[in-house]
């Protein structure tokens, strides 16, 4: 899904359209996406994109920043669409952080576009829970022995 390149010319078909937000925390990084709905990536951020490094990137505080750069990166796809769906998977450390900074998607977006005095409407609609849980699938490897 992250291996797309990115096309400088992809827009939006209509202004009608409705966006997915993608957020992976996994134990090393947190991941956010940003698709149309057929599944084109439109906007992508890590932590590791933001400047963080090693075990930095896994932190609630990278996560926090991850969100804010993302949503001034995304912020024209942001003011065009109708409705946002939020995907989440993974059990990382910044997860809860991520989701948080998500809810104040709003107070950002009035951030960024205070020139024009808009006030940004709170599009999020759904929030999916993506996350893969095993029901008793695979062995799991030997218990250490020191």
């Amino acid at each position: 899904m992250y291996n797309n390149k990115l096309d400088k010319n992809k827009k939006f078909k209509n202004d009608h359209d409705s966006i997915i937000i993608h957020i992976k925390t996994t134990l090393n990084n947190t991941l956010l996406t940003l698709t149309n709905f057929e599944g084109d990536v439109l906007v992508k951020c890590s932590a590791g994109s933001c400047g963080f490094k090693g075990s930095r990137k896994s932190t609630p505080f990278a996560a926090k920043k991850v969100v804010e750069f993302f949503i001034r990166k995304s912020s024209d796809y942001l003011f065009k669409c109708s409705q946002i769906k939020v995907h989440v998977c993974g059990f990382g450390p910044g997860r809860e952080s991520a989701l948080r900074g998500l809810s104040s998607i709003r107070d950002i977006m009035t951030k960024i576009k205070s020139s024009k005095k808009r006030i940004f409407p709170n599009k999020i609609t759904v929030i999916c829970e993506m996350t893969k849980i095993p029901h008793n699938g695979c062995r799991p490897p030997k218990k250490r022995r020191l």
